[in-house]
């Protein structure tokens, strides 16, 4: 008790003395008749500045020397049904809930001269739990996701009607989509179709080369002559076998690991009202009402021998008999020696229209439609699916990659897509929020795919989502449901000679809500 009062009494002294203190209040001396003084008015917070095209650090009065930073991140919260027989974490699943970061971004952007310009562009995308992390890494697929270069980027003005640059870049040809912002698009996301090569002979839809672009009246043109990246994709001109699953098929073009070809692009389009800002080569995905904008375009994409194909199988009679359970090798000649190569050729023409309604409520329209043909070479046919939620296959007869929500999305033959947007008007939601319901439609013709009577397969995906944008695109969310085509029922019949036979199409839906801060 003696102890306890040693500590209790200093401290209760203390807190005695601090009250006391704290109440003493100096007597406040004023004149007779004198009015009390008001109490000091605190001053208003200032207003906040728009954000405008970023955060743009100035190294010269005039501001024509200066650095720009922006940045943005988008969180994706997915219900998917699955395609059939999908495994997640080695378990049969038909479907799930599951979160993802579909992207997040860093651009710094720089120009000490007004002939001069740099800028880098840094981030990450499609990490989930499952998938998305370090290739190989011991801690899981889902862990560690790499941030990575997307560009890097060194230019040099000529002239008022020529850029010269180099580095890893996005001056891409095919489309407006191929180089399409996605900090301020209509959609959920952007197609997929538009970059057709994406991760094969490019990274991440971005190319290591040189390009030339510029502007001569309304017309804009960007040019560009690049490296073909080394394929990761696997690839092995041995026939298909029991011994070797993983063979080339018959008459079925993949990429060509042995393309050493450059890659020629470019795109070209014609402003027929405003124009657009070409510092960058990323295009703007509506302007919500700001411009009057009405765009046609046109693009290439060529590059030689960048795929192969088998025509026929190997005759076993001239392979070297090799030990039980592994692979025959051919016998005194390369394997490739009976495979042929094939140039990819695409071409792309669109037509892009972002102007307001009506000014006094400030409502817009937003519409952009493409056509691709594109040529890889016999029945090429790519199914993707963003962030993936499965992660294997359980039995079935359909392959693999079209697991999940994976679907025939990029191939040899046609492409149509079309997307449009409505701006609702100001007052709906307050001085602030606004609404942008929206529309997209897909439609795939693939050589690849035919159906049990050997016509085409079409490929059809639709989708309908609305924006709720709190800040523009600085601050949106983003609701969007999808019906996707479950293409797993599929199987290569000898009849066909090397395209998919398709059994069945089932519609799976798919509900994705985006939330997005850009900055």
């Amino acid at each position: 008790m003696t102890q306890r009062l040693r500590y209790i009494l200093p401290v209760g002294g203390l807190l005695l003395a601090t009250a006391a203190i704290g109440q003493t209040v100096p007597p406040v001396t004023r004149t007779p008749g004198q009015p009390p003084e008001a109490a000091p008015v605190p001053p208003a917070p200032p207003k906040p500045v728009p954000y405008g095209a970023g955060m743009k650090v100035n190294l010269s009065p005039d501001g024509s020397k200066y650095l720009r930073f922006q940045g943005w991140t988008q969180v994706w919260a997915q219900y998917n049904e699955n395609n059939s027989n999908t495994l997640r974490n080695n378990k049969l699943t038909s479907d799930q809930l599951a979160f993802s970061l579909r992207r997040s971004r860093l651009v710094i952007l720089a120009q000490l001269n007004a002939r001069f310009l740099t800028y880098i562009d840094l981030g990450m995308e499609n990490q989930a739990a499952v998938s998305g992390g370090v290739p190989n890494d011991p801690n899981g697929p889902g862990k560690r996701s790499p941030l990575y270069l997307h560009q890097a980027v060194a230019e040099y003005r000529i002239n008022k009607y020529l850029n010269i640059g180099g580095g890893l870049h996005a001056q891409a040809g095919v489309s407006r989509f191929t180089a399409a912002s996605t900090a301020s698009m209509v959609a959920i996301d952007i197609p997929t179709v538009n970059f057709p090569t994406v991760d094969q002979t490019d990274q991440f839809s971005y190319f290591l080369g040189f390009y030339g672009k510029g502007r001569i009246g309304n017309f804009d043109y960007r040019l560009a002559v690049d490296d073909a990246f080394l394929t990761n994709q696997a690839s092995n001109p041995l026939p298909v076998s029991a011994t070797n699953p993983s063979g080339l098929r018959t008459n079925v073009a993949q990429f060509n690991p042995r393309n050493t070809s450059k890659i020629y692009q470019g795109y070209f389009s014609y402003a027929f009202l405003e124009k657009e800002a070409n510092l960058v080569p990323m295009t703007v995905g509506t302007y919500l009402g700001t411009k009057r904008v009405l765009n046609i375009g046109a693009g290439f994409h060529y590059n030689a021998n960048a795929t192969y194909s088998r025509a026929a199988d190997y005759p076993y009679s001239d392979l070297t008999p090799q030990p039980a359970g592994t692979t025959p090798t051919p016998k005194g000649f390369d394997p490739y020696s009976l495979t042929t190569t094939h140039d990819i050729k695409l071409f792309g023409a669109d037509v892009y229209y972002d102007a307001p309604i009506d000014t006094a409520s400030n409502t817009s329209l937003t519409v952009y439609g493409v056509y691709y043909n594109y040529d890889f070479g016999p029945n090429y046919v790519r199914n993707v699916g963003v962030i993936n939620p499965g992660t294997g296959i359980g039995g079935g007869t359909g392959p693999a990659s079209l697991t999940g929500n994976a679907f025939p999305v990029i191939g040899t033959g046609h492409t149509y897509y079309l997307q449009s947007g409505l701006l609702l008007p100001r007052k709906l939601l307050g001085p602030k929020a606004r609404l942008q319901p929206y529309v997209t439609y897909l439609h795939n013709s693939l050589e690849g795919l035919l159906n049990p009577d050997g016509t085409r397969k079409a490929v059809n995906v639709y989708d309908a989502g609305l924006n709720l944008l709190l800040d523009g695109h600085n601050a949106k969310i983003t609701l969007n449901y999808r019906a996707r085509p479950d293409f797993s029922d599929q199987v290569f019949l000898p009849a066909n000679n090397g395209a998919a036979t398709v059994n069945s199409v089932q519609y799976r839906p798919e509900v994705t809500m985006q939330f997005q801060v850009y900055l």
